[in-house]
């Protein structure tokens, strides 16, 4: 694995991401961003917290086959995805895929095919805190 695709519990830089994607190549000129944070609401209920837990080794080798599928599907140059395995609070982040093509429209698709991707194949799992109590919650693209 390389550090393109990590899984990690400390937080993560936007922006230093982004500028490790641009330092790829000079023909970048669209670069398409998903940042995933954590919400205080859902399904109608407050969430204090989310905590989330990988298949250890899967989940990483699993994120690295959809930046492979994703560069051999899409005219693009560059992708860099993250996500963080631990315990997060609202508005904190979570999930980061960058991606980086001559053009924006295929820097979009590729963004959206691989956050929908990596909520269907990749083996992490969350656990909501509400106030009724924890709550493991079922996927959803």
């Amino acid at each position: 694995m390389n550090n393109t695709v990590r899984i990690q519990q400390e937080d993560f830089s936007l922006q230093a991401e982004v500028d490790a994607l641009r330092a790829v190549s000079k023909r970048i000129g669209g670069i398409a961003t998903f940042l995933g944070c954590a919400r205080d609401f859902s399904e109608g209920r407050d969430v204090f917290s989310i905590h989330f837990e990988q298949y250890a080794g899967m989940a990483e080798s699993a994120m690295q086959a959809l930046h492979d599928e994703a560069m051999a599907k899409f005219d693009i140059l560059a992708v860099r995805m993250l996500h963080r395995v631990t315990t997060v609070h609202a508005g904190e982040k979570i999930v980061l895929i960058v991606v980086g093509a001559e053009h924006r429209k295929p820097a979009f698709e590729a963004c959206e095919w691989l956050i929908d991707e990596l909520k269907k194949r990749v083996p992490i799992w969350k656990k909501e805190t509400t106030p009724n109590g924890d709550s493991w919650v079922i996927q959803h693209p």
